[in-house]
């Protein structure tokens, strides 16, 4: 008699999916990571994580053959077994804007960059639907976004502790390697320590030593954005105008639309003599808030001066 051939593990079928999608045969990849979900699930091994990454695979692969419905409904799966995962936002946003529906592709995009600001398929996705939402709804567009959800930071924690020890994936990818953060979950906490610490001092009017804490907190995390706006209204108390300049465009390249940093860098220009790059700035953070009554105070001072 003929020997039954032994059926594969979800493991198996899973490394077959990878191999798949190594080679570009995408369909074939869904196929594989299908029947590893169905594998996996029939085990009855509890295990949020893997299923939560065949599902994520699963959705690469759809990515990559322009199945983008099929590609969201796999990142929610994915997303409702393991919140917050870097892979399925990153993807799920690819797919939102490939079908144009950009509010959803932003929020994703934003959320990615509240877990790492150092992903540079974040910050330009960012960029991107910042530019589309302009042109489709207007100055307002940001009134019209669904809510960005806010990650806990024990779970910002988690995830930066397990992509400092693995690769982490790039946007479309299933084994792909991109830069590693260098960060782990005590640089961030003891980060978030010190600068609380600092805002404390800034309470006090206590520019100088709240600079020394959000400098050392820097240190331990240099992706906080609010951490150099922080620093930067210090050193606009303290008259160090060209350093609150760099930290202001320190933030603004993490994160281009960041209202502090736009007006914090104009009032630092102003105080520069440097009156095209203040209202340039001004200019920019109205563009994003049109309604910001004391950007258009400054722009009115600004303007008349000679």
């Amino acid at each position: 008699m003929p020997q039954k051939r032994r059926s594969q593990s979800w493991a198996e079928l899973k490394q077959a999916g990878n191999e798949c999608f190594k080679t570009g045969q995408y369909g074939e990849a869904v196929s594989r990571y299908s029947q590893a979900i169905n594998a996996l699930e029939k085990s009855g091994q509890k295990s949020p994580e893997d299923l939560g990454i065949l599902y994520s695979n699963r959705a690469a692969s759809y990515l990559k053959d322009g199945n983008c419905s099929e590609c969201i409904k796999d990142c929610s799966a994915s997303l409702e077994l393991v919140p917050f995962g870097i892979k399925s936002l990153l993807r799920r946003a690819a797919a939102y804007e490939a079908i144009e529906r950009y509010r959803q592709a932003y929020v994703d995009y934003k959320t990615v960059l509240q877990i790492d600001c150092n992903l540079p398929a974040a910050h330009d996705g960012t960029n991107r639907m910042s530019k589309a939402l302009t042109d489709m709804d207007g100055p307002s567009w940001r009134e019209k976004l669904p809510p960005i959800p806010t990650v806990p930071l024990a779970v910002k924690e988690k995830l930066l502790q397990a992509t400092s020890s693995t690769p982490t994936a790039q946007q479309n990818g299933v084994v792909e390697n991109s830069n590693q953060s260098s960060k782990t979950a005590g640089d961030v906490k003891k980060a978030r320590l010190l600068k609380e610490e600092g805002n404390a001092f800034v309470k006090k009017g206590e520019h100088k030593k709240a600079l020394e804490k959000y400098t050392q907190s820097l240190s331990q995390d240099p992706s906080e954005v609010t951490t150099y706006t922080n620093r930067a209204l210090c050193y606009l108390s303290l008259k160090m105008y060209k350093e609150a300049v760099q930290d202001c465009e320190e933030a603004l390249r993490l994160d281009s639309a960041n209202i502090k940093a736009l007006y914090r860098r104009a009032q630092a220009y102003k105080e520069l003599k440097d009156k095209r790059a203040c209202v340039q700035d001004l200019n920019s953070l109205l563009k994003i808030e049109p309604n910001n009554t004391v950007a258009q105070k400054l722009l009115q001072e600004v303007q008349k001066m000679k």
